[in-house]
């Protein structure tokens, strides 16, 4: 895939989201709609290639908006970026089932390194951003991995386009 063509997102897990699950709240479903039009401003800009770092949250919303453009629009690819192996053992059967959903729909899978440690999380990031021209970020202001994966973006030349959460 081409670097030029290619968009990758970040954005906060249900933790840090002010609705956490409750993905009907009014505010989730705005950003699941924000989410989406940048996704399809990506596309009109050329952007085909699409990489997700598949965390529980705004990662599987991204996804969503994806697979969505995807079965309207032609020439898109989604590529699962996964962590470790284990990304979602801890996870509830809900969130699971999600998951491996998502990511059986995905044309690509890169799993990042075979078990968890540290710092698998942002060797993930780093390998979307390494391989992106642009990230969306659902993103609070917070001190974390989102910010850590905007600022690497911007360090490597990166368009960020930010969504306040």
């Amino acid at each position: 895939m081409e670097r030029e063509t290619t968009c990758c997102f970040t954005g906060h897990r249900p933790n840090k989201l002010p609705w956490g699950t409750e993905e009907s709240d009014s505010r989730c479903v705005d950003l699941k709609l924000r989410i989406a039009g940048e996704v399809a401003r990506a596309y009109d800009r050329g952007y085909r290639h699409y990489i997700c770092g598949m965390a529980r949250g705004a990662d599987f919303y991204f996804c969503e908006a994806v697979l969505t453009l995807r079965d309207e629009r032609p020439g898109i690819t989604l590529e699962a970026a996964i962590p470790c192996e284990e990304q979602a053992a801890r996870w509830t059967e809900r969130d699971r089932e999600r998951y491996f959903g998502l990511v059986g729909q995905c044309d690509f899978e890169t799993v990042v390194q075979r078990h968890y440690d540290r710092g698998c999380m942002l060797r993930r990031n780093r390998y979307m951003v390494d391989r992106s021209s642009l990230l969306i970020a659902a993103f609070d202001g917070t001190l974390g991995g989102t910010m850590y994966t905007i600022t690497y973006a911007m360090r490597q030349g990166a368009v960020v386009v930010t969504l306040d959460v």
